[in-house]
């Protein structure tokens, strides 16, 4: 269960195919299914496993040819020990050209259907043009390690983040943790005994590599150290 509420001025976000490319570029895992298998694909360290895949655009009376189906599943999983850890599963559907096989060197060719994103605000449907221009967000091979890295050594900093959360938390919370990091911002999520509620802090200005990330976590911190709003609660 969700609790309602959110700060003020909403977060920017992320497109729903920006969202795909980056939770691809993060996976390390995919499960494979075709009409003869299913396949749990492990260790993708990081690759984008679409460079496994050329993606071909649906070919006009292709419908009346038989060619095998594939479909690609991922889970986005948060880092952190979080209530509701699946923050995301993407779905790639499509038909295979050419036969594919883990062990050949030559990507497969797939004419690709859609993607899907679901998330808790429901499903979105992404085409082969807008997945192709969008572009990974630049923390999402890095924002696992460097969100358990601020919870495990740096737990203090996530009860100062407290300060800047609006609505002000309310007694009624039990815990906070990080819950995701992109271009935008860090995300905290909110937990009370019956539910919780996610908060984007935003960045001042939205990140274009990875390299300007430390800059902007500590402008987030100062921002909360220069806050009269003093918070006890646990993260």
């Amino acid at each position: 269960m969700r609790m309602s509420g959110a700060p003020a001025t909403p977060a920017a976000r992320p497109t729903d195919a920006e969202r795909i490319r980056s939770i691809l570029t993060a996976a390390h895992s995919m499960t494979l299914i075709t009409d003869e298998r299913r396949t749990e694909v492990r260790h993708l360290d990081g690759s984008d496993p679409m460079g496994r895949l050329h993606l071909h655009p649906a070919e006009p009376g292709g419908d009346d040819e038989y060619r095998p189906t594939i479909r690609l599943e991922f889970t986005d999983v948060a880092p952190t020990p979080v209530r509701d850890r699946v923050r995301a599963r993407v779905t790639v559907l499509g038909r295979l050209l050419t036969p594919y096989s883990d062990e050949a060197a030559d990507s497969t060719c797939v004419e690709f259907g859609q993607a899907v994103l679901e998330t808790e605000h429901g499903l979105a449907y992404v085409g082969l043009e807008e997945l192709e221009a969008a572009h990974p967000d630049p923390l999402a091979p890095y924002e696992a390690g460097m969100l358990t890295h601020l919870l495990d050594d740096h737990h203090d900093l996530v009860t100062l983040l407290l300060r800047l959360v609006r609505p002000l938390p309310t007694a009624a919370v039990v815990r906070a943790l990080p819950v995701a990091l992109d271009r935008y911002g860090i995300t905290l999520r909110l937990e009370e005994r019956r539910g919780h509620r996610d908060v984007t802090l935003p960045f001042p200005s939205p990140l274009d590599d990875v390299e300007q990330s430390g800059t902007q976590i500590q402008a987030l911190f100062a921002a909360a150290r220069r806050s009269s709003h003093r918070n006890t609660l646990p993260a």
